[in-house]
């Protein structure tokens, strides 16, 4: 995949990395894309958490150097090369891109977009929906208005569970975007409203969220690729559909040898991939109105 241009903006990061959070723990449905525990301990917690990801390209690590200043990341990543070289710089630029195509798109509607802010940690974070470590994968925080990320744990889930390629990490940012659209919208809060009033339906309401995140992901590729924004292809297509399957909760719970969907908060496997191309395929945000959830 080819972006329009190789600046990277991090007027929107807030680089934790190296600094740590503790203590506490996050409220039950208080982030989105992260998460409460699942019932079959903590193994299954690091991984149906997670909304998926990986780091590198055809499966190599790639360097990936400590935390600074938001000053020192952009002038590190706007250097000949860095957006290839360095996760950080590619996580951002990517970030940047989604950034550009919703402000676009709301303002074609008569709406203004408010960009969300982008936090790198290692280890763990305070934030305004509670203490969080990095083994809650990547997750957006609705108070905040923030996407956190800790690139280290995408390089885990890239070896363990093969979401391979630079635009399984575009889909990560975008589905975690994806959420602050809904914020925006009120959609989560109409959802957690409706989990309150009916705690029976509090997995099948997560999981339609997470569906409709998944959807805009979709939608923003294909008005990325015709906006000129990056160019991708069927390679790039088919990243972000494996990233997308391979954190479906069936496969998650399949390798520890229990598969019980009345737990699922994402989706399965063929429900994720079903979503991200239901948004690629029409291309708006009210194609995602309606997500199937089976």
């Amino acid at each position: 995949m080819r972006f329009d241009d190789q600046s990277v903006d991090a007027s929107e990061l807030d680089d934790q990395r190296g600094g740590g959070g503790g203590g506490g723990g996050l409220g039950r449905g208080a982030v989105v894309g992260g998460g409460g525990a699942g019932i079959l301990g903590l193994v299954i917690y690091l991984l149906v958490t997670v909304l998926g990801g990986g780091s590198g390209s055809g499966g190599a690590a790639l360097s990936q150097p400590g935390g600074g200043s938001a000053g020192d990341v952009a002038q590190r990543c706007n250097t000949s090369g860095a957006i290839d070289k360095y996760d950080d710089c590619f996580v951002l630029k990517a970030f940047n891109e989604v950034n550009e195509v919703w402000t676009a798109q709301f303002s074609r509607g008569g709406q203004a977009y408010t960009k969300p802010r982008l936090v790198y940690f290692s280890q763990a974070v305070r934030t305004g929906c509670g203490a969080a470590s990095a083994q809650v994968g990547p997750f957006y925080c609705p108070p905040d208005r923030e996407v956190y990320i800790d690139l280290g744990f995408l390089d885990q889930l890239q070896r363990d569970y093969g979401a391979q390629g630079r635009y399984a990490q575009a889909y990560i940012v975008a589905h975690e975007v994806g959420h602050h659209l809904q914020t925006l919208t009120g959609t989560e809060t109409r959802m957690r409203q409706a989990q309150q009033a009916d705690p029976s339906r509090e997995n099948e309401l997560s999981v339609q969220l997470e569906l409709q995140a998944d959807c805009y992901a979709g939608v923003w590729s294909t008005l990325a690729n015709t906006g000129g924004n990056l160019t991708i292809g069927e390679a790039e297509l088919d990243e972000a559909l494996g990233a997308a399957q391979a954190v479906g909760d069936d496969r998650i719970q399949a390798r520890s040898g229990q598969v019980n969907p009345e737990t699922w908060t994402h989706g399965s496997a063929e429900a994720r991939r079903n979503a991200f191309l239901t948004g690629y395929r029409g291309a708006t945000m009210s194609a995602c109105g309606t997500v199937p959830h089976n």
